[in-house]
């Protein structure tokens, strides 16, 4: 499975940005999700969405504000951000999970739990 990310940019606090991601490959996708890494830290979950039933899961720092969705006509899964803030800054990354396996979290929120990476796009957001 191959993904690129593409999207990112310099906004202002509480403006919005759409970042996408196109994937390809015949191995069949479970999950698509959404991680972020800020300089100094460590990569974190944001949002995934199930290839099966459309199921989405937020983390807690941007629920309400982004919104994850899928085009498979396009092979393409979308984070659409609104309500930015300067906290949100980081590298985005775009991640396909091919496991079907039962998670005993039941949703795939680890770096583990994704098999395949795309390469990251810088969003920054200015105060």
């Amino acid at each position: 499975v191959q993904l690129q990310a593409s999207g990112g940019g310099l906004v202002q606090d509480g403006d919005s940005l759409r970042l996408s991601c196109t994937h390809s490959g015949r191995t069949f996708r479970s999950y698509l999700g959404w991680f972020r890494q800020a300089p100094g830290k460590e990569r974190e979950f944001v949002a995934t969405i199930s290839a099966i039933d459309g199921f989405t899961y937020y983390s807690d720092s941007v629920k309400g504000r982004f919104t994850i969705s899928g085009d498979n006509a396009k092979n393409t899964v979308y984070l659409q951000m609104h309500s930015l803030r300067p906290e949100d800054t980081a590298v985005y990354y775009c991640a396909a999970r091919v496991s079907i396996a039962t998670l005993a979290a039941g949703i795939p929120t680890t770096l583990t739990d994704y098999e395949f990476w795309g390469q990251g796009t810088q969003v920054t957001v200015s105060s």
